[in-house]
């Protein structure tokens, strides 16, 4: 395993670390200021369109599109340092045309739309023109089991008809979405994993009604997070996404990338939290001396560098086996790192709020929004207690393999 850095990589991670410090990182205060005072506080603002236009112009935009001749063809292991650096703002992704769920979708569409579903909906969003979602869990059932949904998807004629409740669906508030990706049952009879399908759904369809936004601790999300009721929508049977019965299987390859990109923005979340706390206990002075002479903060300061160290070569290797023996190959690690990669970076956040006091917990720093976006992203793309029992079953299947063959090997003796 090598893990340095292509010269092209080095290149761009130097270009998009500058691009952050001087131009995203100073513009999260008036992001927040514009939105504030908008009469739609979903509405893109103003310093967003500017940066995004800057960053399209320097080449610095769908990086993390690593599929085909769509995007900028670097691998996973070539990306993950630069979602890093964009991570280390909440706003980071987006500038560069890398924020979800509209990845997740771009990669669909580039995988298993075909070409008028490509030209309709793909191109668009790689230039950022509009928005997209991705609705899938549904509040009446555990959704991190996907066996468990039950909206319908119904064929009539040469249409599909879709009956069903979802939540939770980010980014259909944002003005500029125009496109519902929606996994629902079109065959629940069918065998367990063949029975869901994806549709693509125009949001301005008759019967799609946003029912209310859902803020995360508090916190109201530019994009929204709707509840969405779907009734009776009606769209042509060409809408279907790789075709009837695929939709469990096309959510595996969506979300395992996807996971990917949250663990690496999370060593962004966690060296921003580190950086913040080494300034504060640096500044700060109580009992007679700065804080950073403490040997509970000294404490705080090593484990957390550890811990991102720790983190990031994990991210690093699962990326390279996604890069080099498949996505499937890598499953195991790809559940792993979602785990440590969020748990890793809320420990480091919840340090920095302790290290900061009361300023910690406020709006006057970014801590407060970490520290929700780290804990909401425990539950998103699955719950830890999934991804972990993953990772258990793999770890036992050989031990499991090994007892069913002996206790074959003492079956065949004893019949014998």
């Amino acid at each position: 395993m090598d893990f340095g850095l292509s010269p092209r990589a080095s290149e761009l991670r130097g270009r998009i670390r500058a691009f952050m410090d001087e131009r995203v990182i100073p513009a999260e205060a008036v992001y927040d200021r514009q939105i504030a005072a908008a009469a739609d506080p979903h509405a893109l603002p103003p310093v967003m369109t500017e940066l995004k236009e800057q960053a399209r112009a320097e080449g610095l935009w769908n990086l993390f599109m690593t599929h085909g001749d769509w995007g900028a063809g670097l691998s996973n292991l070539e990306y993950a340092p630069l979602a890093e650096e964009m991570g280390r703002s909440i706003i980071g992704n987006e500038v560069f045309n890398c924020s979800a769920p509209d990845t997740g979708n771009m990669e669909l569409l580039a995988l298993f739309g075909t070409r008028a579903q490509q030209e309709r909906w793909l191109k668009p969003l790689l230039t950022a023109g509009i928005r997209s979602c991705f609705a899938m869990t549904e509040p009446e059932v555990a959704s991190s089991d996907a066996r468990n949904i039950r909206t319908r998807i119904a064929r009539d004629g040469g249409d599909y008809v879709v009956n069903g409740r979802k939540w939770y669906t980010s980014g259909i508030l944002d003005p500029d979405c125009r496109l519902i990706i929606v996994m629902g049952k079109t065959d629940p009879d069918a065998p367990t994993y063949r029975q869901q399908s994806m549709l693509l759904v125009p949001r301005d369809t008759p019967g799609v009604t946003v029912v209310r936004d859902l803020p995360m601790f508090g916190y109201t999300d530019r994009c929204g997070h709707g509840e969405v009721l779907f009734e009776d929508v009606r769209v042509p049977a060409e809408n279907i996404l790789g075709g009837e019965g695929e939709g469990f299987a096309l959510a595996q390859g969506r979300l395992g990338p996807g996971r990917m990109h949250y663990a690496m923005r999370a060593v962004g979340f966690a060296e921003r939290a580190l950086r913040l706390m080494c300034e504060r206990v640096t500044e700060r002075t109580a009992f007679g001396g700065p804080l950073a002479e403490r040997g509970v903060v000294r404490e705080w300061i090593a484990r957390s560098r550890i811990e991102i160290e720790q983190l990031r070569l994990l991210v690093l290797k699962s990326s390279w086996l996604m890069d080099t023996r498949g996505n499937a190959a890598a499953r195991m690690e790809v559940a792993a790192i979602k785990v440590a990669a969020l748990e890793v970076a809320h420990r480091v956040v919840d340090r920095a709020v302790q290290a900061f006091g009361a300023a910690g917990v406020s709006d006057d720093t970014v801590l407060a929004r970490l520290y929700a976006i780290t804990r909401a992203l425990r539950i998103a793309d699955g719950p830890d207690e999934v991804h972990l029992r993953t990772v258990a079953r793999q770890e036992l299947a050989p031990y499991k393999k090994a007892e069913d063959e002996k206790a074959g090997a003492e079956k065949a003796g004893a019949e014998a």
